[in-house]
C-alpha cells in the first residue's frame, strides 16, 4: 500500500550521489562556451524585423509632446503597472506611461503563442488581486486571462490617461540646472520629467541564437515572442493551427516556452523536429478551476499572505502550512520530512546544506523516472532527462509536452549540449544531418546579463553627460539594486543587486512601494533631487558582493543558463547578479529602510 511518509528503516537515499554529482559536473561542462552571453545575436539591423507588433493596428500616428510631468515610468508590464498603481495609491497624479507595446501587459502583450501559461500558481503571481477584488478562473491561468488581468490593473489605477503607446524611448538626458530628465522618444517626443520609474523588464528583448548562417534561411521564421498566427493559423485563443498542415517545422529552444508550445505544434504539423540543448524539468501541471467556496473564504491580506508563504518555502524556510502545495514548494517538503523523519540529523549550516542536496536529488530522480514512464522510445527518453540541480534552471510542469515526442511526426534533435551548429537555406544541421523545414521557431528567450541599455533599448545619461553604459562599465553599481550615483531621480526595477524570488511580480512589488515612497516624500518635502551617495552606493555594491561568496558555489556548479550567466561566474558575475541574502532579507532590507524615513545613503537638494 502507497504511504505519504517514507519508511525511516529503508535506504533514504537510493542513488548514487557522488556519480550523480559527477554526472551533473560532465553535463555542465559539456555546455560551458567561452563566449558566454556574447553566443547570442541581437535584434537589430537585418534581424530587426523579429521585434515587430503583430498585434497593434497598422499606420498609428500622434503629434510629438513636448510637456512636462511629474513621473514617467518606462515599461507597461507588470512593473509598471505597479509602479504606476502604488504610485496613485501614493496621491501622485501626474504619470505617464511610455511602452512600445499597443497596450498594457508587458511579457503577456508580446507573448500570446499557443499555449502559454503563468507557471507561478495565479493566486499569488497575478498583482494587486485583492486591490482589484478579482480571483483568476483556474490555478494557473492562461496568456487571455493574464493580458485581461494587466489592462484591468491599468483602469483600475487610471493609468490609460496620458500614456503612450506604440512609443519607443530612445534616449533620457538628465539636465541637472532645471533637475528635470528630458525624454527623447521614436515619435519626436521631447517630454520632460521630475522622476522616472525603468520598468523594462528583465525577460523584454528576444534574443537570437548565434548560428552561423542563421540569416541565410529561405524558409518562413520568427520568434516565439511574436508569433505569426498568419502563417500558423488559430490564435491566442485557439490553438488550432492550421496553417501548419504539410509544414515541416523546425523548434530551437528547450525552455518554457518551447514546453508549451511544442504540444499544439506536433498536433498540426506535418513534421515537427524540437532542436535542444538542454533539456527542461518537467513535473506534473495540477490545474483545477478555482473553487468558489474557498475563495469566498479569503480574507484580508490573503495575497501578500500567499505569497510570502510560497517565497518562504521555495527559498527553503520551513511553514506551518504549505499553501500553495505545487511542484514549486514540493523540493522544501521532501526536505522537512528528511528532518522530522530523523534522516537528517545534522543541523550545521554544512548539515542543512547537505540535506537540501539531497532533497534536490530525490526530486529530480522522481523528475527523471516521469521521462522514463511516458516517453516510449529509451533514447529519447534517455536525452529528456535533466542533469542539474532543480532550481539551476526555471522549473516547468507540464502534463502534454513529454507524450508528443510519442507522436509518430515529432522528433527530439538533441544536440548534446552543443546547439544547432548551422542553419542553411533550407533547414537546420546537426551532427552534420541537415533537417530540411518550411518554417523555424526561434523559442530562445530573451537577454538575460547583457548590457541594461541594449535590452532597455535606449540609453541614460546622468550628471555630466555619463551614460548608464559607461557608469557599469566595471559592473552593476547601485543602492538597493534602484538606485545610481550620477542618476537623480531615477529608479531601475530590476533584478541586478536585488533579491531574486521565483514570482518575481513579488520583488516588482517590493520595488513600487519603494519608489512610490521615495517620490511621495520628495514631493512632500520640496526635494528637487534625491540620489544615492557614493558612500552608500559603494557600500552596498561591498554587501552585494560579500553575500554572494557568503551563498557558496551552487549557480558556479548548475548547467549554463541565464540563472548563472551562462556559466559566467566570478566576482563580476557576483556584482551583477542578485543579492545574495535572497529575497527575504531583501525586502526586510527595504521595509527597514523605509520606517527610519531619513533616506539613508541618499543625498537630496
Amino acid at each position: 500500500m502507497a504511504t505519504d511518509q517514507p519508511d525511516a528503516t529503508q535506504d533514504p537515499t537510493p542513488f548514487d550521489a557522488d556519480a550523480l554529482r559527477a554526472k551533473y559536473r560532465a553535463e555542465r561542462d559539456k555546455r560551458l562556451r567561452d563566449d558566454g552571453n556574447e553566443q547570442y545575436v541581437e535584434v537589430k539591423g537585418r534581424f530587426a524585423h523579429y521585434l515587430d507588433d503583430p498585434y497593434a493596428e497598422p499606420g498609428f500616428s500622434r503629434e510629438p509632446l513636448t510637456d512636462e510631468v511629474e513621473v514617467v515610468v518606462v515599461g507597461g508590464g507588470f512593473g509598471g503597472l505597479l509602479a504606476g498603481a502604488r504610485l496613485r495609491q501614493a496621491g501622485v497624479e501626474d504619470i505617464r506611461m511610455i511602452d512600445p507595446a499597443g497596450d498594457f501587459g508587458g511579457t503577456w502583450y508580446w507573448n500570446r503563442y499557443p499555449g502559454i501559461a503563468c507557471d507561478i500558481e495565479s493566486y499569488t503571481y497575478l498583482p494587486l488581486l485583492e486591490e482589484l477584488g478579482y480571483m483568476p478562473k483556474e490555478k494557473y491561468s492562461f496568456g487571455p486571462e493574464i493580458l485581461s488581468h494587466s489592462q484591468a490593473i491599468a483602469k483600475k489605477f487610471d493609468l490609460y490617461r496620458d500614456v503612450c503607446f506604440q512609443t519607443r524611448v530612445e534616449e533620457l538626458r538628465w539636465d541637472d540646472d532645471d533637475a528635470r530628465w528630458i525624454i527623447t522618444t521614436n515619435r519626436g517626443d521631447r517630454m520632460r520629467a521630475h522622476y522616472v520609474c525603468l520598468a523594462t523588464g528583465p525577460l523584454n528583448r528576444p534574443k537570437l541564437p548565434g548560428i552561423p548562417g542563421i540569416e541565410e534561411f529561405e524558409g518562413h521564421s520568427f520568434h516565439a515572442s511574436r508569433w505569426d498566427y498568419d502563417y500558423t493559423g488559430g490564435a491566442a485563443d485557439d490553438p488550432r493551427l492550421t496553417g501548419l498542415a504539410g509544414k515541416r517545422v523546425g523548434i530551437i529552444g528547450t525552455g518554457a516556452t518551447s514546453v508549451q508550445c511544442v504540444p499544439h505544434v506536433g498536433e498540426w504539423a506535418e513534421r515537427l523536429h524540437v532542436f535542444q540543448r538542454t533539456p527542461s524539468s518537467i513535473d506534473v501541471k495540477h490545474n483545477p478551476q478555482t473553487d468558489p467556496d474557498w475563495a469566498s473564504q479569503q480574507g484580508p491580506g490573503w495575497h501578500q499572505a500567499r505569497m510570502d508563504n510560497f517565497n518562504m518555502l521555495v527559498s527553503g524556510i520551513p511553514q506551518p502550512e504549505d499553501l500553495v502545495n505545487d511542484g514549486w514548494t514540493d523540493l522544501i517538503a521532501k526536505l522537512i520530512v528528511g528532518m522530522t523523519s530523523g534522516r537528517n540529523k545534522d543541523m550545521s549550516p554544512e548539515g542543512i546544506a547537505q540535506a537540501v542536496e539531497l532533497a534536490d536529488f530525490e526530486k529530480m530522480e522522481e523528475i527523471r523516472a516521469r521521462v522514463e514512464a511516458v516517453v516510449e522510445d529509451p533514447d529519447t527518453a534517455e536525452s529528456l532527462k535533466p542533469f542539474y540541480r532543480q532550481f539551476c534552471k526555471r522549473p516547468c510542469f507540464h502534463n502534454e509536452y513529454l507524450d508528443t515526442f510519442n507522436r509518430p511526426n515529432v522528433e527530439l534533435v538533441d544536440t548534446k549540449g552543443k546547439g544547432v551548429e548551422q542553419i542553411t537555406k533550407k533547414g537546420a544541421v546537426v551532427d552534420g544531418v541537415e533537417y530540411e523545414l518550411d518554417c523555424l521557431i526561434y523559442a530562445s528567450g530573451f537577454e538575460v546579463g547583457t548590457d541594461y541599455s541594449r535590452r532597455a533599448g535606449f540609453q541614460l545619461y546622468g550628471r555630466e553627460g555619463e551614460s548608464l553604459s559607461d557608469r557599469w562599465d566595471g559592473g552593476v553599481r547601485t543602492l538597493h539594486g534602484m538606485h545610481v550615483h550620477g542618476f537623480p531621480n531615477c529608479f531601475i526595477m530590476s533584478n541586478p543587486q536585488a533579491g531574486f524570488t521565483a514570482n518575481y511580480p513579488h520583488l516588482l512589488n517590493e520595488q513600487a512601494k519603494h519608489v512610490a515612497y521615495i517620490i511621495r516624500k520628495g514631493i512632500d518635502d520640496g526635494i528637487e533631487a534625491v540620489e544615492v551617495s557614493t558612500e552608500g552606493e559603494q557600500a552596498w555594491i561591498d554587501q552585494c558582493i560579500g553575500k554572494a561568496r557568503n551563498a557558496g558555489d551552487f549557480f558556479e556548479n548548475c548547467t549554463p543558463g541565464y540563472y548563472n550567466n551562462e556559466g559566467k561566474t566570478g566576482e563580476r558575475s557576483a556584482q551583477d547578479g542578485f543579492y545574495g541574502g535572497g529575497s527575504i532579507e531583501f525586502f526586510q532590507i527595504l521595509e527597514a529602510w523605509r520606517k527610519a524615513d531619513d533616506l539613508d545613503g541618499m543625498e537630496r537638494r
